[in-house]
């Protein structure tokens, strides 16, 4: 369930209840794809930095170990150690991107595994059995997520199956959640929007998905190839035809700046590799900009990474130390990066609710859209 506290424009101020933990939003998840954190974070960890929702995925848990084995061990929340809430994404991204030899029908995807070759099977209800075995607190709707530029007949007939799926997912989710021994039987299924940049798609799909009447909506499909200026074009269009009474998720985006003018277009849950991925090339988010800790300016420099960061790694340790360990190639240098990314993200969110809660998110805003991506 979620409820809305008040807005400043379009920005939202809210939260959102599950099984594991109510989420204040706006949020940011931390994302452990395989039930980790690259970078060798673990559950704990994330209480650590402040994460308040995981995200794991869908496809690469059933490769491995494999959902059913993750079932039998209690779901996924007992087996990687995590309390909060969790969101499972569908699986539709990492076969569309990953995965070869792929053939589209209208039962689903058949596809070659990545990691070892064998033959997969994937639709709309062996999605949602996937991530009813795993026991996600908020499971995403099985979908084609196209590339861009893509052309706009492939992206229409693309959108009317994957309005199909949503359907055939949530009849199936709602079977599977209500068998004797569900992992989690308040798991929530939610919608995703596609369509590409052709504006009139996004919005047809949008309210197509909508009569689903579901707990939740994503903006799928984005950060893949588009301009920047696409991106956010595309995000206040479909807004307008999001359900306000209901949270809106915009998938794998992406900078602190990406999600500075995300929430100011209304979005309220995101989620991104890159804090993770860019902290273990030593690219660290500061609020002056972003450094390059491998840099022989750091080598002397006894400053934390930021003055104004609060972390376990800034707290006790020098930009010298992180970069020797960075030169040395020692493992210790990946989890302080990360560390300090996923610390700064989430307490960037945590800022932008403060600032929602005061009437001074525009003023938060001006103050930090234009610096936080620039590099320092």
């Amino acid at each position: 369930m979620y409820r809305l506290f008040k807005q400043e424009g379009k920005a939202r101020r809210g939260e959102y209840v599950t099984p594991h933990g109510t989420v204040q939003t706006p949020v940011f998840m931390n994302v452990g794809t395989q039930a980790a954190i690259k970078g060798g974070l673990s559950a704990k960890d994330l209480e650590t930095v402040g994460c308040q929702i995981e995200l794991s995925n869908t496809y690469h848990l059933h490769v491995r170990p494999g959902d059913g084995l993750i079932r039998d061990l209690g779901g996924l929340h007992r087996f990687m150690g995590w309390k909060g809430p969790i969101l499972t994404d569908s699986g539709g991204f990492q076969i569309f991107s990953l995965a070869s030899l792929r053939k589209i029908t209208e039962e689903g995807v058949s596809f070659n595994c990545h990691v070892d070759g064998r033959h997969i099977f994937m639709g709309p209800e062996e999605s949602m059995r996937i991530q009813a075995n795993l026991g996600s607190d908020i499971a995403m709707a099985f979908d084609e997520c196209v590339g861009i530029p893509a052309e706009r007949e492939y992206v229409r007939k693309s959108c009317q199956r994957t309005a199909r799926w949503l359907f055939r997912c949530r009849d199936a989710l709602a079977r599977y959640t209500s068998e004797e021994g569900a992992v989690n039987p308040g798991q929530a299924l939610w919608g995703i929007n596609q369509g590409a940049v052709y504006p009139d798609l996004r919005v047809d799909h949008m309210k197509r998905i909508a009569e689903a009447d579901l707990p939740g909506y994503a903006i799928g499909g984005l950060a893949v190839g588009e301009s920047r200026e696409e991106m956010y074009e595309t995000i206040s269009l479909v807004e307008e035809h999001m359900p306000a009474d209901r949270p809106r998720y915009l998938m794998g985006v992406g900078t602190p700046g990406n999600i500075l003018e995300s929430v100011r277009r209304g979005v309220d849950f995101f989620d991104c590799v890159m804090p993770a991925r860019n902290g273990r090339h030593g690219h660290l988010n500061t609020w002056g900009g972003v450094i390059n800790i491998k840099n022989e300016k750091y080598a002397r420099d006894d400053r934390p990474i930021d003055p104004e960061c609060t972390c376990p790694v800034c707290r006790a340790y020098s930009r010298a130390y992180l970069r020797h360990l960075f030169k040395a190639e020692e493992t210790l240098a990946l989890r302080f990066a990360v560390t300090h990314n996923l610390y700064f993200y989430n307490r960037l969110m945590q800022r932008i609710r403060d600032a929602l809660d005061g009437g001074a998110f525009d003023s938060f805003y001006r103050q930090y859209s234009e610096i936080l991506d620039k590099r320092v």
